[in-house]
């Protein structure tokens, strides 16, 4: 009994319940405590935010059926449908059909669209679907693999 501490004398004649730890053994457990927390609020913050960025992609089809959430920030993929593009005289507005042949929906866009887009591309627009319309934030135009900016078309290959 020479390495068990004195029991004071409120103590005296009863069994401790609590457990008695040497101090280095106290450090190491609660050290290991505070790492568990931390890890655990940095992946809870990570997931938090991450939850916040993530754009979930849809296709025409998909959005007309109903699939992707309302009013959650999503893509959507698909051709420009041909004579759909209406342009608002007093303002940026842009309305126009998306599709991916087999169903379409409208997209309503604000803003500057690419050089490259046009009636019968590929485009993705980056917003929100509610009540059968996609209200886009972003339009992104898609180009053929033959693609080549204006400035590099008089370009010579190198001779090899």
């Amino acid at each position: 009994m020479a390495n068990r501490p004195a029991l004071s004398r409120r103590s005296q004649g009863r069994v401790s319940r609590t457990i008695l730890m040497k101090p280095q053994r106290k450090r190491r457990i609660i050290l290991i405590l505070l790492i568990v927390v931390a890890a655990g609020l940095a992946v809870g913050l990570t997931a938090y935010a991450l939850r916040q960025n993530i754009n979930l992609f849809y296709t025409p089809s998909q959005l007309a059926g109903g699939e992707a959430p309302e009013g959650a920030r999503i893509r959507a993929g698909g051709m420009v449908v041909k004579g759909s593009v209406q342009r608002d005289s007093h303002s940026l507005t842009v309305r126009f059909q998306l599709t991916d042949f087999k169903k379409q929906i409208a997209v309503v866009y604000t803003g500057i669209l690419p050089d490259l887009f046009r009636e019968g591309q590929g485009i993705i627009a980056t917003g929100h679907y509610s009540r059968g319309v996609m209200q886009a934030d972003e339009v992104l135009a898609k180009h053929d693999e033959k693609y080549q900016p204006p400035e590099l078309k008089d370009m010579k290959p190198l001779s090899q």
